[in-house]
């Protein structure tokens, strides 16, 4: 070996090397059109739903509050037919529900949710109740609370 070379110490070594190049900073907006448009949509259709959610709350709010006062009834059976009339009154159109009384009440309710129950003998004693009073009945508090939850309005809120 040469006397230079045994001269290089290990710092001269390190000192001749080349610094380590350091890469670009990495920009934080999209390289492409592409990125941007499908934010933009993704931006569209989180906007509509909730709008959508927000609407279908709205047209639901009656349902929540007739299920509240029905909690609030204590199967009554009086009050619980009074919350049905009311339901009714605001899903439908008032032409359609307001002069309905008896059997044409109970073939209403029967029809608008798909269900028989209205014509069994615990409803029409919901039916008569607010005219005759009558005893407390869970089957009456659970036949309304189902047609709150099913029935299908025709012109007015689902």
């Amino acid at each position: 070996m040469s006397e230079t070379q045994q001269a290089t110490s290990l710092t001269d070594l390190l000192n001749q090397l080349e610094p380590v190049p350091v890469p670009p900073a990495v920009p934080m907006v999209p390289q492409t059109v592409g990125w941007l448009v499908l934010a933009a949509v993704l931006l569209i259709l989180l906007v509509f739903a909730i709008w959508r959610w927000h609407k279908h709350r709205q047209a639901t709010a009656h349902r929540r509050a007739a299920l509240a006062a029905l909690s609030l009834a204590e199967d009554d059976r009086a009050a619980i037919a009074e919350i049905l009339r009311r339901t009714a009154l605001v899903s439908f159109p008032r032409a359609q529900v307001a002069g309905l009384i008896g059997s044409d009440w109970a073939a209403f309710l029967d029809q608008s949710y798909g269900g028989k129950g209205f014509a069994s003998t615990t409803g029409q004693a919901l039916l008569s109740a607010p005219y005759t009073g009558s005893a407390p009945d869970a089957q009456a508090t659970t036949l309304a609370r189902d047609w709150i939850k099913r029935h299908k309005a025709e012109g007015g809120r689902s």
